[in-house]
C-alpha cells in the first residue's frame, strides 16, 4: 500500500509542547489560585518519565544544544518568569504549565533537572524543576513560575539577577512538604536510547511504516505523543545504551535517506 493522502510530519523538535516558544514576564493583575499559592511540583509519576528532546533546536535564528549532563553547572544571569497567558498550555517537555508551581524553563539544561535559583540582590533561595525551554530573550538565563518568582522576589519588578546551580535529578522527597530532599547528576549520555525518525498523524500510517522498517532495522517502534496541535504517532528504531551512540546511528541513517532522523532518549 503506498502512503497516499497521508500527513508525514518530520519535525526535529517532537518532544517540544509548544509550537512557539514561551515569552518572559506577564505584566498582567493575575488573581490568587484557587488552592494555595505554594504548591510544590511533584516528580513525574515511575513509568511516566517526560525526558523531553536533547536534539539542538533552532528559535529565531539561534541555535540551542542541550547538554547531555546537568553535573557540575552553574550560571548567572537574569531571571523572568511567565504566567497566566501560559497557564495550562504544554510545556516543552509535554506536561502542563501551572504556573502555581515550582518548575521553570531553561535553554539546555536537561529536562528534569531540579536548579537552585539564587536571587543574588536580596538573598533569597528557591529549588524548581526544568520542565520547559526559554526563556529565548537576550541576557535571560531562566524563566520562573508566578509562584517561584513571587517566592524569590522578583515578582513586581519582572526580572532579577540570580545564581542557578544544578542539583540533579530528586532521588528521595519530603513526605510532609513533598519537596526534594537528596539528587543525583541528570547525566543523558547513558539509559536507554533510540532514534526518532518520523511522526504520523493517522495511527495506521505509523503502523505500516513501522511494519516495513522493522524487516530491515531493529527495534522499530511507535510512541504516541499528544499537544495542542493533537496525537502524533513517532516511528523510531533502534535500541542504544549510551547517547554517542545514538547520536552516530542516527547520522548514518540521515546518509541512507532519513533526513529528520535524530536521538532521543526514552
Amino acid at each position: 500500500m503506498k502512503f497516499r493522502n497521508q500527513i508525514l510530519i518530520l519535525f526535529s523538535l517532537a518532544f517540544f509542547g509548544c509550537s512557539t516558544p514561551l515569552t518572559s514576564y506577564d505584566p498582567a493583575h493575575i488573581p490568587p489560585p484557587e488552592s494555595p499559592v505554594y504548591k510544590s511540583s511533584p516528580p513525574p509519576l515511575p513509568g511516566k518519565k517526560k525526558t523531553g528532546t536533547q536534539k539542538p533546536y533552532k528559535i529565531k535564528g539561534v541555535r540551542y544544544t542541550p547538554i547531555a549532563s546537568s553535573h557540575g553547572f552553574v550560571q548567572t544571569g537574569i531571571a523572568s518568569w511567565y504566567g497566566r497567558k501560559f497557564h495550562g498550555r504544554k510545556t516543552s517537555n509535554g506536561e502542563t504549565y501551572n504556573m502555581y508551581a515550582m518548575t521553570a524553563a531553561h535553554k539546555t539544561l536537561p529536562m528534569n533537572t531540579w536548579v537552585s535559583v539564587h536571587n543574588l540582590k536580596n538573598n533569597r533561595k528557591i529549588v524548581v524543576r526544568i520542565n520547559d525551554r526559554g526563556p529565548f530573550i537576550t541576557g535571560r538565563i531562566i524563566d520562573l513560575t508566578y509562584t517561584g518568582a513571587t517566592r524569590i522576589g522578583i515578582l513586581k519588578a519582572g526580572t532579577g539577577n540570580v545564581r542557578v546551580t544544578a542539583l540533579g535529578q530528586a532521588t528521595s522527597f519530603s513526605k510532609k512538604t513533598k519537596n526534594p530532599i537528596t539528587f543525583k547528576p541528570v547525566d543523558y549520555w547513558k539509559g536507554n536510547f533510540t532514534v526518532q525518525i518520523g511522526a504520523f498523524k493517522i495511527k495506521e500510517n505509523a503502523q505500516e511504516y513501522r511494519d516495513k522498517l522493522s524487516k530491515r532495522y531493529q527495534n522499530a517502534h511507535i510512541t504516541a505523543f499528544t499537544d495542542t496541535r493533537g496525537t502524533f504517532y513517532r516511528v523510531r528504531i533502534g535500541v542504544f545504551t549510551n547517547l554517542q551512540d545514538a547520536i552516530r546511528y542516527s547520522e548514518k541513517l540521515t546518509t541512507q535517506g532519513f533526513g529528520s532522523a535524530f536521538a532521543v532518549a526514552e
